[in-house]
């Protein structure tokens, strides 16, 4: 059986995602706090900005999976927030611990009990992690999720190189889906332009159809997922395949 466990799977590119590897034959399971509509998907209802809740829920779920036979199993991290649109003065410490805590403590932990748990797995064991151009890109108004991008993207370097030398390790790699036409995009649309400069760039991508929809980034990283071509470490943006 391919296993698949998919953060944030119930609405944009989480859910797009979900919804492509169940028509591929995978065993799907989503971790949300919100339970949608979304057909051969196991939904797990959780909090993912509670740490031991969090950690409680993905234990229990490994000993569920390890029942059947598994062949692979992948974890994509891509559950994640913008946070407050603001330069980093005006952001409050609360929001900043809650941003940082989703997009990057959450996936810290989540690979970590991943690699821990799946490790009597013969077959491909596999992180992909969601990540961001602005993990490279500083966008004023976006301190918080430019940094916890850029981190997401340092773990992935830094878990390929500690799995390089295990036998079957595990590989990991990063994703920049482009910008993609989503709940995010909605609240950044309707930022002020005081808050963040490059509002009128965003609002043009939409007036000009050049966003990507969530199914057409889902099914670009099922068929990187499948054509196996790229390298553990590897950090690369979807709008160069």
């Amino acid at each position: 059986m391919n296993t698949i466990i998919i953060t944030g799977g119930s609405k944009g590119i989480g859910k797009a995602l979900a919804e492509k590897y169940a028509t591929e034959n995978y065993k799907v399971y989503s971790l949300s706090r919100s339970i949608v509509d979304l057909q051969n998907v196991t939904q797990i209802s959780v909090d993912l900005s509670n740490l031991q809740e969090t950690t409680k829920t993905f234990t229990m779920l490994f000993e569920e999976i390890l029942k059947e036979e598994v062949s692979s199993i992948t974890l994509i991290n891509n559950a994640g927030r913008l946070g407050t649109i603001s330069n980093l003065e005006n952001i409050d410490a609360e929001d900043i611990t809650k941003t940082i805590q989703l997009n990057t403590t959450t996936p810290l932990i989540l690979s970590s009990l991943f690699i821990k748990l799946s490790e009597d797995i013969k077959g491909k064991r596999q992180i992909i992690n969601i990540s961001s151009g602005a993990a490279q890109s500083p966008y004023e108004g976006w301190s918080i999720y430019c940094t916890s991008k850029a981190a997401i993207d340092m773990m992935t370097k830094t878990i390929a190189a500690e799995q390089n030398d295990i036998e079957n390790g595990v590989k990991c790699v990063s994703i920049y889906p482009g910008v993609v036409d989503t709940n995010m995009q909605t609240h950044i649309r309707n930022t002020d332009k005081t808050d963040f400069k490059n509002l009128d760039r965003f609002i043009e991508l939409k007036e000009t159809n050049q966003l990507f929809t969530p199914k057409f980034v889902a099914e670009t990283i099922f068929k990187v997922d499948s054509e196996n071509t790229l390298n553990s470490g590897d950090i690369v943006d979807i709008r160069n395949f």
